[in-house]
Formats: C-alpha cells, structure tokens, sequence
C-alpha cells in the first residue's frame, strides 16, 4: 500500500507564502506523475499542478501559474510545492496524489491518481 504524507498547511496572510511537503515514506519504487490538488468547501476538488516525475515536466493551473512551484527532490520521493502571493481565494485542504502506473491520458485530472494523502489545510487570511 503506497501511503503519502502532506506537511506545511497552516494560516497565512494574503501575499505571503507557504511551502507543501509530501512524502511516500514506505515506498521504494518509481512513481509515473505526482500531483497536488485542492478542494475548498463546496467545491470541487481542483488540480494545481503536477508533475512528471522521470523528466520533471510540469503543469500548472491557470489560477496558480507564475505564483507557485511544484518540484521533486533529487529522490523524486519527495513533492513540494511553494505557494506565493497567497491569495484568499486559495484556501482549502490541499492533497497530494501519486500515479505509479504509466498511462497514456492525461496526469491533470484526479481519476488519473491511484493514491491520495489526507490532505493539509491552508488558511489565507488577513
């Protein structure tokens, strides 16, 4: 079973900044695409970018392009993503997803992932 940890949630005020950590500590394989999505109250969940992780290609949600980061650390067990210029708007539980599996569709959407975290609230607030 591949678990994932998310780390770095907490409040913050609007324009200020926050990186996520996730982890898969007990799973020594490769992943195909790992991804961070978001789901606010009432809404549903919302991809933010993701990535790819043999060659680090990575996509963005129009909503957070230019404003965040999503990266890998040299392990590529580790996904981060750093948020800037946070806005209200971006509060919500924010989870972390792995695909292990190659596809040939699409790492954007969340039926392409196989494994979630439980996910770690952000709070943007003045």
């Amino acid at each position: 079973q591949v678990q994932l940890a998310e780390y770095g949630g907490g409040s913050v005020k609007p324009g200020g900044s926050r990186t996520l950590s996730c982890g898969i500590p007990k799973y020594s394989g490769r992943t195909y695409c790992m991804g961070w999505f978001r789901q606010a109250p009432g809404k549903e969940r919302e991809r933010v970018a993701h990535i790819y992780t043999n060659n680090g290609d990575a996509y963005y949600a129009d909503s957070v392009k230019g404003r965040w980061t999503i990266s890998q650390d040299d392990t590529k067990k580790t996904l981060f993503l750093e948020m800037n210029a946070l806005k209200p708007e971006d509060t919500a539980r924010y989870y972390c997803a792995a695909r292990i599996r190659p596809t040939s569709g699409t790492c954007g959407t969340p039926e392409a992932y196989e494994y979630w975290g439980q996910g770690t609230q952000v709070t943007v607030s003045s």
